[in-house]
Formats: C-alpha cells, structure tokens, sequence
C-alpha cells in the first residue's frame, strides 16, 4: 500500500487481508530476528550498491547502540525514529514499479526509501530484534486525516499491556503519543500473531499465506531467521 492513498483502496486492503489474510509468525513462537552481519551486508551490496550496504550497517549499528537497553520506550523512540529520518517516504509505483509491495527492512534500507506498510515493517522487526514480545505489537490499518482528507494509512501500536492504550509509531508524525492523542487517526483494524482485530475486538484468526508471508520468505533468502 502507498504511504498515501485515497479511501477507497483501503477496503481492497481491508478485504484482502481479511479473506487472503497473511500467516503472521503462526507456530514460531516468540521471535527474535537474527542474522550474520556480514552475509546480509554483503547480499544488499550486491542488490542495491554500497550505498545500501552503507545504511543496513547504519541499522545494524542503531541496534547495536540500544541492545543493552532495557528500557521499552527508549526503544521505541530510537527506532521510529531511525527509520523516520533514514528512509525517504514513497509510494510503491515510485520504490518498486508495483501497485502494492511490501519490502523487507533490507530492500526498504538498501532502496532508501519506502511508504508507510514498509516503516512499520522496519519498525516491528527492529523492536523485536530488541526484544520487544511480538505480541505487544500490531500492525494497524487507519484511516488518517491529512491535508484535509481523508487516507488509507498504517502504524506500528505498541500495547505494555494487553489493555493499555497503544503507543503509536508512525512516519507522517515523528513524535510517539497513545492512540488517543491521535485524533487525526481512526483505526480499522488491526493485526499481529494472534489474529485480526476489528473495533477493538478480536473477530477471528489470520491463516493463510500471503505477502507477510513473503516477506518472511525473502528475509531468510537475504540470511535473517525472522
């Protein structure tokens, strides 16, 4: 999906999703994204130039710098925000030549640029990678209101407690505020490993394959172990 795309595609979204739906991380448990260093560098030099190379390592180094950290906020904070400042906003047409194209962290690092499903991709794997419970994460459909209209649009929630109010990660808004302070937001629904959520509400299980699946898919092709 484009970083910003008029309403009506949204509900193409929300049906694919919903009736195609994408297997997210079912029976793998807790996650951790791993790696070697030097073979995914080496596979994005090889796909995008030195200049990808250049910000995977930067990534890598981000990671680095917060892995003893064991303050949650501090991580989301650094994360948004190195993905906010690292990668230009664009719409997959412009990225990839595609209608609708969901990257993995090391094409949307190696292209530099990617819309809004690839900065919450980014997002969700480097806080899992820090070792944020995937389950505290969803990755959330809404629509938001932006230079007067009305957009399809996604954003990483954090929830520090299955009932909290999330904290919301987003690349239209650098600044983290829970859902309520975002009322230019108004969710759709919502999704993460334990299934599709609509109003708040769980409304039933996400099974099948489809393209988180391939984002996992080509991850391990690229040498991570989502």
């Amino acid at each position: 999906m484009s970083a910003i795309v008029r309403l009506p595609r949204l509900q193409r979204f929300q049906m694919l999703l919903l009736l195609t739906a994408t297997l997210l991380f079912a029976g793998q448990g807790t996650l951790a994204l791993q790696f070697e260093r030097d073979t995914v560098v080496k596979h994005a030099e090889r796909q995008f130039g030195r200049e990808g190379g250049r910000r995977l390592n930067q990534w890598f180094s981000a990671l680095d710098r917060l892995a003893g950290a064991s303050d949650a906020r501090k991580h989301l904070d650094a994360v948004n925000a190195f993905w906010n400042t690292t990668i230009r906003e664009a719409e997959d047409i412009v990225a990839w030549r595609r209608e609708d194209y969901w990257a993995t962290p090391l094409e949307t690092l190696g292209r530099g640029m990617g819309d809004c499903e690839d900065f919450v991709i980014g997002k969700y794997f480097s806080l899992v990678h820090l070792g944020v419970p995937p389950e505290k994460l969803r990755l959330i459909y809404v629509r938001a209101r932006v230079d007067g209209r009305s957009v399809a649009h996604m954003v990483l929630g954090y929830y520090d407690r299955p009932e909290a109010e999330p904290l919301i990660l987003d690349n239209l808004n650098q600044a983290i505020r829970p859902a309520s302070r975002r009322r230019d937001l108004t969710p759709v629904f919502s999704f993460n490993a334990e299934g599709v959520y609509v109003k708040g509400g769980h409304s039933g299980g996400v099974d099948r394959i489809t393209r988180w699946q391939e984002v996992l898919t080509r991850m391990r092709q690229e040498g991570f172990a989502p």
